[in-house]
């Protein structure tokens, strides 16, 4: 199954436009996920997990989140060196504009008649805990995220948040304490949309198969499976 890419214009909220690659399924339509960066920016490994959605079936949209601070934004993944500058974007960033402008990510998605109206948001790191404050703050039909540090300290909203979500962490993770993770399964406990997992062995972005002092394939292999396992379930692809 092959899919296509583009770039488009997202319009924000203060009436600016955000830039934001669009990746396409093969027959044109699906329903929508926004897809919210780590603090790498928009990177290959990104843009391959929009591609990922893609050929399941989605039309993915990945919002440039460091657009306020200057176009195409992005740091060297593989590097401490890149580490330690994506730490100074995201430090910059306006977190509460980011989450605004990736609600108006979420907006448009759902406008385009390619997704029947439909639309979820997927973020990874700092974009997993973006993924929880869209869910808070707007309507997604599902919410993924991947380690969002952060949450655990928002977690007085998190009655605000009604679609399915699925959360991910690594047991080793050195950003994120496993009882954080567990703070936050326990805030949402008792949901039968709710899915929690704690992956043996991973660190945090545990994901991302460019950056090799994150990567860790079994659990990415694993998390991804459950992923898409939960997005059959509860956001099909083929129910546009």
């Amino acid at each position: 199954m092959t899919s296509s890419s583009s770039t488009v214009d997202v319009p924000t909220h203060d009436g600016q436009r955000m830039p934001a690659q669009l990746a396409r399924p093969s027959g044109g339509r699906g329903p929508g996920l926004v897809v919210l960066q780590e603090i790498f920016g928009i990177t290959e490994y990104l843009l391959s997990r929009a591609q990922d959605l893609a050929q399941l079936g989605y039309v993915a949209l990945v919002p440039q989140l460091y657009w306020r601070l200057g176009l195409n934004l992005s740091t060297d993944e593989t590097s401490q060196a890149g580490l330690q500058e994506a730490f100074g974007l995201m430090q910059r960033l306006n977190q509460t504009q980011a989450v605004d402008d990736a609600v108006a990510a979420l907006e448009y998605l759902r406008q385009l008649p390619d997704t029947g109206g439909r639309a979820g948001v997927l973020g990874f790191c700092m974009g997993g805990r973006m993924a929880y404050e869209v869910g808070v703050r707007s309507n997604p039909d599902v919410v993924v995220s991947y380690y969002g540090s952060g949450i655990a300290d928002q977690l007085a909203s998190a009655a605000q948040l009604r679609a399915p979500i699925i959360f991910h962490f690594g047991a080793a993770d050195a950003f994120l304490p496993v009882a954080d993770a567990e703070r936050i399964r326990d805030a949402f406990a008792g949901r039968s949309d709710m899915e929690w997992h704690l992956h043996a062995d991973a660190g945090h972005a545990f994901d991302n198969r460019r950056a090799p002092m994150f990567s860790y394939p079994p659990a990415a292999a694993d998390a991804w499976q459950q992923t898409v396992a939960f997005l059959q379930r509860h956001f099909p692809p083929n129910a546009t």
